[in-house]
């Protein structure tokens, strides 16, 4: 180890690996080596890095993977111009948030294989993040937080024990690839069409039972999604009740519609109603007339064909679509299955 250093201290190479070599500490006089700008250490016996190491002021790349690390080596946190870390294959349980609020221009973090239950909501001061890799550990939840990483365009969280993940990660509207294999989600949030530029999804090996309203529209070219507990393709009997909607159904649906008349009374006078307006910003579309409504009077699982979404495979997939009404599904030129009322 100690000839390595000293060939690098006479070639001033910026790269510098000492993968594999059996090392359980690193001295401080690594810390000399000022100009480098990648180091590899991973596939040793490392459980921590000296202080002196922040003195690697141009350091863009760290590998410290497959080591026994029990948490971040703290030295990390002064490393401002890191882009890319390795610490998969370790022990560490937490992510300590002034860790993370030291490493602005991040673009890779890959933590797989350790032991995390949490990730801090702090997270999101990892503004310049592109790729985040959170493979085989212990979550449980995903933060809100997360959702304000614009920059983020592919997510693993493969493995882990996620029984939901929050509306906010529909704001990563640059997202191209997300994988949740193997957790334990029930169900995706509605909101999904916000994900315009997702080209890979893999929710294989969990418990959902439909994808939800809009999914057909993503422009997916790959889905995984065997080992879920999906509607299966075949008619359902339902038992069609007449239709009566409330006064207040009857009056939001009117407002609806005249509110895309920028000229109408209506439409002018909402701006001084902020507490309706607020109230009708959750109205739905009709799958079968395209008529907003406020209330879902039917929710129906569609089968729709994977090719149709443009990927090669012929496999129907259940979809959640609303209906504003019996007439709708009467008169529709699709079949919808499990129908339920609201």
């Amino acid at each position: 180890m100690a000839s390595d250093l000293v060939r690098a201290l006479k070639t001033k190479a910026k790269s510098l690996s000492l993968s594999s070599r059996k090392i359980t500490y690193l001295t401080e006089d690594y810390a000399k080596l000022t100009w480098i700008t990648t180091l590899k250490l991973n596939n040793n016996y490392l459980s921590d890095l000296p202080s002196e190491l922040q003195c690697l002021e141009q350091l863009t790349e760290l590998n410290l993977g497959n080591n026994v690390f029990e948490e971040v080596p703290s030295v990390l946190a002064h490393l401002c111009h890191l882009k890319k870390l390795y610490l998969y294959g370790n022990k560490i349980k937490h992510l300590q948030p002034q860790i993370l609020e030291g490493l602005p221009n991040l673009v890779l973090l890959n933590l797989n294989h350790n032991r995390i239950k949490v990730i801090p909501p702090e997270i999101h001061r990892l503004g310049s993040l592109e790729s985040m890799s959170i493979t085989d550990n212990h979550l449980e939840q995903i933060p809100a937080e997360l959702g304000l990483i614009k920059s983020l365009t592919e997510v693993h969280f493969t493995n882990n024990k996620l029984t939901r993940i929050p509306q906010q990660l529909y704001s990563l509207s640059h997202l191209r690839k997300l994988y949740l294999a193997r957790n334990n989600l029930t169900e995706l949030p509605e909101g999904i069409l916000s994900w315009r530029n997702l080209k890979t999804l893999d929710v294989a090996g969990n418990h959902l039972s439909v994808f939800p309203v809009g999914f057909q529209f993503l422009t997916l070219e790959e889905l995984f999604c065997e080992g879920n507990n999906l509607v299966s393709f075949k008619p359902m009997e339902s038992i069609q009740e007449k239709e009566i909607l409330s006064l207040k159904e009857l009056s939001a649906r009117m407002i609806l519609r005249d509110s895309t008349n920028k000229f109408s009374v209506l439409s002018r006078a909402l701006p001084f109603y902020p507490e309706l307006q607020d109230l009708l910003s959750h109205w739905g579309q009709c799958a079968v007339c395209s008529m907003p409504f406020l209330t879902t009077w039917l929710e129906c699982v569609q089968f729709i064909n994977l090719k149709h979404m443009g990927m090669k495979s012929s496999e129907f997939i259940p979809v959640r679509v609303l209906l504003c009404s019996y007439n709708c599904f009467n008169r529709n030129d699709h079949r919808y299955y499990g129908l339920v009322q609201m």
